[in-house]
């Protein structure tokens, strides 16, 4: 039995002192290069995300944590598969049959995959250039609603009836970000030819000026609803452009108020609102 050890000994110590060596600085410098491709990896990733001023400090961390958790992720991987491979060479196995195998299979996957490595790549630059975050509203080729989440392969919007759209990021060829920064209200007041315009405009500016005033209404508006010009001579009225600069996402309810409060003012005034009408001349 000592003989038989002996023997045993006498096979791998020769090859723990040539392989076994090997494959232990394998793993040390495959650890040791992986963890200073890890920092500069994580350091060049600080410095390509950019910080906007409008943006929260967990939107920025959400967004370099992605990067760095699919970055990281793909590195790691591509550590594995080579360390795996070069332990199996000095373990003695031939490993020219695996490269040929994973070449097929990199094919298969490569023609099987481009669609979702599209839409991942493409996922990668709407989270690197901040195109739009998590409960932003956006349109997407024509489909607008609220970001509920984003991921490197699609983005969930919820629009205003509810419905839930998913979007891979690969087939979006527009982006509109209806919420970034500033929204802007955006609307047109229709008075009558016969009216008194300067009346008009005072009246607007006042509950302009009122609702920005509001205490429930002011931490919504950056400027107050403002006549801008003189729009349009329609067929039975005139346009009255209107605009003020609003928080996101507020833009919709600040102007259904301003409206309200609007036609209450007209009402007070004696302000009538113009409809579409036909002058018949009959002779």
């Amino acid at each position: 039995m000592k003989q038989y050890f002996q023997q045993i000994i006498d096979v791998i110590a020769p090859w723990l002192l040539s392989h076994g060596i090997r494959i232990i600085i394998i793993l040390i410098s495959a650890y040791v290069f992986h963890a200073i491709i890890k920092r500069i990896v994580m350091k060049m990733i600080a410095l390509a995300v950019l910080r906007e001023k409008d943006a929260a400090d967990e939107s920025e961390k959400k967004r370099k944590d992605t990067l760095n958790g699919v970055l990281l992720t793909a590195i790691k991987v591509t550590f594995v598969l080579i360390v795996t491979l070069m332990v199996l060479k000095e373990l003695g196995l031939d490993i020219g049959p695996l490269l040929a195998g994973a070449g097929i299979v990199g094919v298969a996957l490569g023609f099987g995959g481009q669609y979702l490595i599209r839409d991942i790549i493409s996922g990668l630059f709407v989270i690197l250039e901040n195109q739009y975050r998590v409960g932003d509203i956006v349109k997407l080729d024509g489909t607008g609603g609220l970001v509920e989440n984003i991921t490197l392969r699609m983005t969930t919007l919820r629009d205003l009836d509810g419905t839930v759209h998913h979007i891979h990021h690969g087939g979006v060829t527009k982006v509109s970000n209806l919420s970034k920064g500033f929204q802007r209200l955006n609307i047109n007041i229709r008075a009558s030819y016969n009216c008194d315009l300067e009346h008009i405009i005072a009246i607007i500016n006042r509950v302009g000026e009122s609702l920005a005033k509001d205490s429930e209404w002011k931490d919504k508006i950056i400027s107050a609803p403002k006549f801008e010009r003189v729009d349009d001579f329609n067929m039975s009225s005139i346009d009255l452009k209107v605009l003020a600069d609003i928080v996101p996402p507020s833009k919709w309810k600040v102007g259904g108020e301003f409206r309200k409060r609007l036609k209450e003012e007209f009402d007070k005034e004696g302000v009538k609102i113009p409809f579409q009408q036909m002058v018949v001349h009959q002779e």
